[in-house]
């Protein structure tokens, strides 16, 4: 009869049904023991009443254990992290009562669950968003966290190393080891590091509040110098290079001027050779303020881009007018040879035609006498990628400037666009310059987002190609 039960049911093995049954029928079994022994009730008539007993609390107790099974199988699928298919139907007052409190306690935590999840995946996002390592260390110095930039700087692996791994500073290490052992609350520093690139970095090193949760004791922000550092040095040469540049012309200058009021006082001909001098001192100097007016202008609009309609032909056409009588007097002919539908560009037209006119005349002035100058236009599919900067897709117009001059070493050729930087040749050449004009021109052409790229070579001479988009998507 059990085995049917269990059937019906769908009980579970070891549910001890039975033992239940024969338990709480097991006092009114030694009454009726009792009865018969004082001939006050007959065997059968014991036997009988015995029997409607246990049916009675099998009936009773069937569809309680019933409900007491599907209520622990019901727990347990929770404590276990399963939430069940569908909610269990019982019928008694008090099961429904603890069904309906599991519930409620479920959705209680799911909805808790399911906000601190919403929270940490948002506050991983906003952390891997900011430009600086942060990492979180436990009591003995293990990354617990860390954000994208610090998986970035150390490698995506960093979880769970130690510091000490990681930042090999002494330095460094002492101020962790400070805070963690309580000895103060932050730690400021400036170290070094050699891996994976030679870096300065600034770190903040604090103590979490005592009331935070988890594992985590300490945070550790660090601060990339370096850049900062080289954009402090290039200023710092700035400033020593245009001194330099400006000190000796006003010396030149002084000197001449001091020369003329003594000893070349009445002499007509070194008064007029002097006056010579100072007067291309004074030109190189008025040039020079000139670029460094405009290199500062440049950079001023460097993140707003340009919005007009330019007609590149025409620009070349004009700059090449501009260049005729110069090339003349070296006997170069420029030739220009533009490509048909030529398309206007969005640019800036006074800086695009500053940018050719700079490339032409340092190709007549630093290319073979009694040769070609070449300009040549034409569409393009795409601007080639540059390691440094982003530039724009789309279609662009290339324009190239080749001259025959002698081949520019290679060790030359990476340093043609920084500030004041003359090749000794050049130098060696006596041909005037400021050193700027390559600068400007690398500074506009990031404003608009293209690119300038230098071959050399013995017998084509060198070719600047500027690559400028045809417009902004």
């Amino acid at each position: 009869m059990f085995k049917k039960c269990n059937t019906a049911y769908q009980f579970e093995k070891n549910n001890k049904f039975a033992d239940r049954v024969l338990v709480l029928s097991f006092p009114p079994a030694l009454v009726f023991i009792m009865l018969v022994t004082l001939k006050m009730l007959t065997p059968s008539m014991a036997v009988i009443s015995y029997a409607t007993i246990i049916l009675f609390n099998i009936v009773f107790l069937l569809p309680l254990s019933f409900e007491m099974q599907q209520l622990k199988n019901y727990v347990k699928s929770f404590s276990a992290g399963q939430a069940p298919d569908n909610d269990i139907d019982v019928s008694e007052k008090d099961a429904k009562e603890i069904v309906e409190a599991v519930n409620a306690m479920h959705r209680f935590w799911a909805e808790k669950t399911d906000t601190l999840e919403a929270q940490t995946i948002s506050d991983t996002a906003v952390l891997d968003t900011l430009p600086d390592p942060i990492m979180m260390i436990d009591r003995d110095g293990n990354i617990i966290g860390a954000n994208l930039s610090s998986r970035n700087l150390f490698g995506s692996n960093i979880t769970d190393k130690n510091v000490e791994q990681i930042i090999s500073s002494n330095n460094f290490i002492e101020a962790v080891s400070r805070v963690l052992k309580k000895e103060s609350e932050s730690e400021n520093l400036i170290f070094y590091i050699k891996k994976p690139v030679e870096q300065k970095l600034y770190a903040h090193i604090k103590q979490l509040p005592y009331l935070s949760k988890g594992r985590a004791v300490a945070v550790i922000s660090l601060y990339d110098m370096t850049k900062a550092m080289k954009i402090e040095k290039m200023q710092s040469d700035f400033v020593a290079n245009a001194s330099h540049e400006l000190r000796t012309p006003l010396a030149i200058i002084s000197g001449f001027i001091e020369t003329l009021r003594t000893t070349a006082k009445d002499d007509a001909e070194a008064r007029e050779k002097f006056l010579k001098i100072m007067q291309e001192q004074t030109d190189y100097m008025s040039s020079l303020i000139e670029n460094l007016l405009s290199l500062s202008k440049i950079e001023m609009s460097q993140d707003t881009l340009p919005d007009e309609k330019v007609d590149v032909a025409k620009i070349i056409g004009d700059v090449a007018n501009a260049l005729t009588m110069k090339a003349k007097d070296r006997e170069i002919n420029i030739h220009t040879f533009i490509e048909s539908d030529l398309p206007q560009i969005t640019a800036d037209g006074h800086q695009v035609k500053q940018v050719i006119q700079n490339l032409a005349d340092n190709a007549v002035k630093y290319g073979v006498a009694k040769s070609d100058l070449l300009i040549k236009a034409r569409i393009v599919d795409a601007i080639p990628p540059s390691k440094s900067f982003k530039v724009a897709t789309g279609k662009a117009v290339a324009v190239s400037v080749n001259n025959k001059g002698p081949k520019i070493a290679p060790e030359n050729l990476a340093r043609l666009t920084e500030r004041f930087y003359r090749m000794q040749e050049h130098k060696d050449l006596n041909i005037k310059g400021t050193g700027l004009g390559l600068s400007i021109a690398k500074h506009i052409i990031l404003r608009h987002k293209g690119n300038l790229t230098v071959t050399s070579t013995a017998y084509n001479g060198t070719t600047f190609t500027i690559y400028l988009p045809v417009s902004f998507d």
